[in-house]
């Protein structure tokens, strides 16, 4: 699958084109270039322990993009998880090692993380990376001719 194609499928690749495709996916998500139905739909679509990579990644993710308390309560009312989700109480409390959970709070989970990394990336972008950046995850929007114009 090339994320690039514009459809998302739930063949990963293997090796380190499996990470960055997973990357592209998520970051894709984060930045609204693709639409949450879609990664719900790929993530759904991915074998359990697909899931649970990703999972792990994206606490990676949102460590990087500098999550904060504050971006935790944000996240959680705009994920539309209930703060009583498993997911939700483990990030009041900054556990973001989500990857062990059920099998049926990986998708809450999932939603939960991409709501954080949307909020700590878009304030990262907006103070760090106005005036432009080498980061690739930031450059999505030209390489891919979706969404909004990378900064």
């Amino acid at each position: 699958m090339n994320c690039r194609s514009g459809e998302l499928t739930a063949a990963w690749p293997e090796g380190d084109g499996g990470v960055h495709e997973r990357a592209v996916v998520v970051n894709e998500l984060a930045q609204g270039l693709r639409s949450m139905a879609e990664g719900m739909a790929w993530f759904a679509g991915s074998p359990e322990a697909e899931q649970r990579l990703v999972v792990r990644e994206l606490g990676l993710f949102c460590i990087q993009a500098r999550a904060t308390e504050e971006d935790v309560q944000e996240a959680i009312a705009r994920s539309g998880i209930r703060p009583t989700y498993t997911p939700a109480v483990m990030l009041t409390r900054w556990r973001l090692h989500m990857s062990a959970l059920p099998p049926y709070d990986l998708p809450r989970a999932f939603r939960l993380l991409i709501a954080l990394l949307a909020t700590a990336d878009t304030r990262r972008r907006e103070r760090y990376c106005a005036g432009g950046c080498g980061h690739e995850w930031h450059q999505l929007a030209r390489s891919t001719g979706a969404g909004p114009q990378a900064t």
